[in-house]
């Protein structure tokens, strides 16, 4: 047996040290600070961030009509919910894999921590890139909804001729804009308020969803709806018809999106009441409450408005950038309660749209603030407000960048919004891809310990990587084609000649190694493992196997607890167990 001098964990924000550093976990799912408020997000809390990160009525609104068709060419059409079904497999196996890998280390740079953990620096350095780009990217998209929805909204409330500007690109610019400063302000003056705010946009968004599905099922089956209308079938949830490389792969990427999110609530695991078991808790439960709300939605979406190209159908074109308005006055009619209706359901929208820009603020500026405290990037991104305890520099760099990127598309072409919900499918796939396989890597040592470990551990994250590289491959190849996506008026969406899908979402990602080269030159200190070194699961807490098999949570249960490589996390008179080499150690008190 070895013992080791103790080593009192950094509580310094914004610090980064060697061993296990900032954000390494302690007994119980204790975290080293970086200085954010810690305690503020309880279950409930995490869940509802995670769910409005999602943004589902927005994400809905701007991604079904995509996976059901595309530029007038049916996609999955009817199968549609069998999309949004098996999007949800590789999420739930990625969030096994943030679940697990948050036990080992609750840290608020999440792919970015773990990645370079397992892989090493560069791998980890790449992966934050990712989360940061799909972030800035959908930032764009999210303000020109939440900019277009605010003149409908106050259209809808009867102000004659402001809906007409809900189509006028400077005013709904201006006003994008204005919605990214706000949620920007409001990310900047602390996690507890952001919450608050998120409970009520979250509660409302989800009962107005589920008011309109059933009201669309209720016209379906009562034989109000359309001519056209279709009554659902068992087998829109089977993929059976489909190609998987020119529908389900492009498809995929676009039903990914519409879960993207819900890893938010493991950002925020150093501010959660419990970091090591709470964030990963709450990415699991999100996961599972959004296939329920999308599959019903998705099922009564289609078989109201039907696939086909007449009138309201989803495979019209003109209906796939907004599924919702494009149907709602139809389903609602023009009755006083069906005016409220659609009032209620465009404010979903803009509500919807206008929470997820702020939720999309929170794990950036978390992301960047852990890069910073590990030197991976200038450490003015790792600085505190000393009274709100927000990254400063993070949040709002955030939404500067955010509106310099929405005004350069906007300014280049407004048609170019259009392409950004793939090129983001993209950028999740790869980071969300990249965690699967860390977490198979990090744990790789110890997942023969027991069956459950091998399970959710190894086969669950690596299953969850090897699809979305899949999907990432297939899709990739499709949105690089010149008619993927077309305009309004019929033109191609291109960029040099290629679909600026493909073009957008890969541009993003050679922009950040072009960066991290940069940067590797100005300070290598991270690059060459100083500052946040490579490691596995190489310590264990000495515990009696006290887990009995249950069905629950993937979490349930007592589990070994990873140790730092210092020991600064082994409780006072414990044993730490080398899965090398069976070597006991403690730590001088």
């Amino acid at each position: 047996m070895t013992t080791v001098p103790a080593n009192s964990a950094s509580t310094s924000g914004g610090g980064a040290s060697g061993g296990s550093g900032p954000g390494a976990s302690g007994s119980g799912g204790t975290v080293d600070s970086k200085g954010l408020k810690t305690g503020s997000l309880g279950l409930v809390s995490s869940i509802v961030v995670g769910m409005s990160s999602t943004a589902p009525a927005y994400s809905l609104a701007a991604s079904l009509g995509l996976i059901i068709a595309t530029g007038g060419t049916l996609l999955a059409g009817v199968k549609a919910p069998a999309i949004v079904l098996l999007a949800f497999i590789p999420m739930y196996f990625i969030a096994v894999s943030y679940q697990e890998l948050n036990k080992a280390e609750p840290d608020c740079g999440t792919t970015f921590t773990w990645a370079a953990r397992a892989f090493g620096a560069k791998t980890g350095w790449l992966g934050g890139w990712g989360i940061i780009a799909a972030d800035v990217i959908v930032m764009a998209n999210l303000a020109q909804i939440a900019g277009s929805y605010s003149f409908t909204f106050l259209g809808e409330l009867g102000i004659p001729g402001i809906a007409d500007l809900s189509t006028n690109t400077v005013a709904t610019t201006l006003v994008g804009v204005a919605w990214i400063a706000i949620m920007t302000f409001i990310c900047y003056r602390g996690i507890e308020v952001s919450a608050r705010l998120q409970y009520f946009l979250l509660g409302f968004e989800v009962i107005i969803l589920i008011v309109f599905a059933v009201f669309a099922l209720v016209r379906v089956y009562s034989g109000t709806a359309e001519s056209y209308s279709l009554i659902p079938q068992l087998d829109w949830f089977l993929p059976t018809g489909l190609d998987f490389g020119t529908i389900i792969a492009p498809a995929l990427l676009t039903g990914i999106f519409i879960y993207w999110g819900w890893d938010t609530a493991v950002a925020c695991n150093e501010e959660s009441d419990d970091p090591g078991k709470t964030p990963g808790r709450a990415a699991v439960i999100s996961t599972l409450l959004l296939l329920a709300t999308y599959g019903i939605v998705s099922v009564a979406t289609v078989a109201f408005a039907g696939v086909g190209t007449d009138g309201i159908g989803l495979g019209n074109p003109d209906n796939s950038a907004d599924v919702f308005s494009a149907i709602g006055s139809q389903l609602f009619g023009d009755s006083p309660i069906g005016v409220i209706l659609m009032l209620l359901l465009s404010a979903t929208i803009l509500t919807s749209a206008a929470a997820s820009t702020q939720t999309t603020i929170l794990p950036t500026a978390r992301t960047a603030l852990s890069m910073a405290a590990y030197k991976a990037i200038p450490e003015k991104f790792a600085r505190i407000h000393p009274k709100f305890l927000t990254p400063t520099w993070a949040t709002v760099a955030m939404g500067v960048i955010s509106v310099a990127f929405y005004l350069l598309f906007t300014f280049i072409s407004p048609s170019l919004l259009l392409a950004l919900i793939g090129s983001v499918g993209l950028m999740i796939a790869f980071y969300y891809g990249l965690t699967g396989y860390a977490c198979a890597w990090f744990y790789r040592k110890t997942l023969t310990t027991s069956f459950r470990n091998f399970i959710m551990r190894g086969v669950v994250p690596l299953l969850g990587g090897l699809i979305l590289t899949a999907v990432f491959i297939f899709g990739l190849y499709n949105y690089a084609q010149p008619d993927w996506l077309v305009d309004d008026d019929g033109n191609n969406v291109t960029i040099f000649g290629i679909g600026a899908v493909a073009v957008v979402g890969i541009g993003a990602m050679i922009i950040g190694a072009v960066l991290m080269v940069i940067w590797w030159l100005r300070a290598p200190d991270y690059f060459r493992g100083k500052t946040l070194e490579k490691r596995s699961d190489d310590l264990v807490l000495a515990q009696p196997d006290l887990f009995v098999p249950t069905l629950g949570l993937p979490d349930s249960g007592d589990r070994p607890v990873i140790i730092a490589p210092d020991l600064s996390n082994l409780p006072p008179g414990a044993k730490a167990v080398s899965t090398e080499t069976g070597e006991e150690f403690t730590r001088g008190e």
